[in-house]
Order: C-alpha cells, then sequence, then structure tokens
C-alpha cells in the first residue's frame, strides 16, 4: 500500500506541470508576422525561406513573396509571440548569414 501512494504524487505532480505549461501557451498573446520587400533578396531566396522557417507550402510561399514584392509588405502567418520572434530571428539570421536585408516584423493582436 505504501508503494502506490509514492507513485501517485508523482502522477499527479506531472499531470499538474503539464496542464501549467499549457495554460502558460494559451495565455500568450498571438502576432503577426509580416514580410517586406527590399530590391535586393532573390526572391527564391524569400521562397525558400518562408517554406522552411515560416513552413508554408510552395504556393503560399510563392503568392506571400508576390505580395510583398509589389505592396511593399504581406502577411505571413500568425503565431503565438514566443514562436514569432523564434522564427523571425531564424529568417533574419539565414539573410545575414548570405547577406540579404531580407526584414520581418511582428505585430501583436
Amino acid at each position: 500500500m505504501q508503494n502506490q501512494l509514492a507513485v501517485t504524487p508523482d502522477v499527479e505532480w506531472e499531470l499538474d506541470a503539464a496542464l501549467d505549461e499549457e495554460t502558460e501557451e494559451a495565455e500568450e498573446p498571438q502576432a503577426r508576422v509580416i514580410i517586406h520587400n527590399d530590391e535586393v533578396t532573390p526572391m527564391d531566396f524569400v521562397v525558400a525561406i518562408l517554406q522552411r522557417i515560416f513552413q508554408l507550402d510552395p504556393l503560399q510561399a510563392e503568392h506571400v513573396m508576390f505580395v510583398a514584392h509589389f505592396r511593399g509588405m504581406a502577411y505571413v502567418c500568425t503565431l503565438p509571440l514566443g514562436e514569432a520572434k523564434k522564427r523571425v530571428g531564424k529568417a533574419h539570421f539565414a539573410a545575414q548569414l548570405e547577406g540579404y536585408p531580407l526584414h520581418f516584423t511582428i505585430e501583436i493582436e
């Protein structure tokens, strides 16, 4: 009987921790990621970033790239703020490695 009591608090603690993590994610604000046009970054590089980092399918990525090209900026996606910051950071880093001024911004909803 003592073994069962020792196991039960551990299980309850793990469930409580999982619930806390879900609550924190649910409370995090959503953020819109916006891409800005520049006259230097190649279109195929932009499409690759949109696919690899923001997980857009090829047609979506191409559409977003063209909208940004012709209108100056375009909506990419909406993500939890922390995830948006992480992906924008990765995109900026990848662009810097290649010497491109590709730029994204984040707008909190």
